[in-house]
């Protein structure tokens, strides 16, 4: 009988967990807390990403140069992330609100995020120039041919001409404005039936600019009211940014 009572001695002695039970268990806990810490930080990595869905809030100054222009821009101006980088391109695409013409930040967010309220921004496209003459330089040898009768007195100084239907422009309009001492403002734009149904992009117009840049830039037909004031902000926000 000594020998099952020594059996059943060592089994009741013996711990209710092996040392390699307690080693396993161990390291499965350890595997979970990695694991949980992991989708912890990504999950947040994530969100941020997806809040922020495309836009930046970074103000780092970007080195960019297109032909032979080199510009400084804040990361934040800059509309599509695979632009936001040091080093040449073909063009870059900016957005700014209006009239701060400031960047993407968390304090402007809806402005960039809400389609109502797309109208305060302003779409800008930096390119090399391909063209010997901007938008007020083609107004005589070109747009000129394609009006379609007499010009009409429009709002805030501006005289609009329509164009002929063969003319390639589809349903768009030429709005043009005296500038003292400068050539004729000269602006491009889809006139919407009412003011509700403006958009962001109703209107555009290019302008050269630096060495070798074509400016072209895109606003609301509700900002039409603002276009000698819109026409300078631009020119001078991008000379800014031209590195010395």
């Amino acid at each position: 009988m000594a020998g099952p009572a020594r059996n059943l001695s060592a089994a009741e002695e013996a711990p209710l967990l092996s040392n390699r039970f307690v080693y396993r268990l161990t390291v499965v806990i350890a595997v979970l807390a990695l694991l949980t810490a992991a989708i912890s930080i990504s999950g947040h990595w994530f969100g941020q990403r997806i809040a922020l869905a495309g836009h930046t809030d970074s103000t780092e100054e970007l080195l960019i140069r297109i032909g032979q222009d080199k510009l400084e821009l804040p990361a934040n101006t800059i509309r599509f992330r695979d632009q936001r980088r040091v080093g040449i391109t073909e063009r870059v695409d900016l957005y700014l609100t209006w009239p701060e013409l400031e960047g993407y930040s968390a304090g402007l967010r809806s402005r960039f995020d809400d389609v109502g309220q797309s109208s305060s921004l302003i779409f800008l496209q930096l390119s090399q120039s391909t063209m010997s003459r901007d938008m007020s330089g083609r107004l005589e040898p070109i747009y000129s041919k394609l009006f379609d009768g007499a010009p009409q007195q429009a709002a805030f100084g501006l005289m609009l001409h329509r164009l002929r239907a063969d003319s390639g422009y589809g349903s768009e309009t030429v709005l043009t404005g005296r500038v003292a001492g400068a050539p004729d403002y000269v602006v491009r734009c889809v006139l919407p039936a009412t003011d509700d149904r403006a958009t962001s992009g109703d209107c555009q117009r290019d302008i050269h600019i630096g060495q070798d840049l074509t400016l072209l830039y895109r606003f609301s037909s509700a900002l039409l009211k603002d276009w000698q004031h819109i026409d300078a902000a631009v020119r001078l926000f991008v000379q800014n940014r031209l590195a010395k």
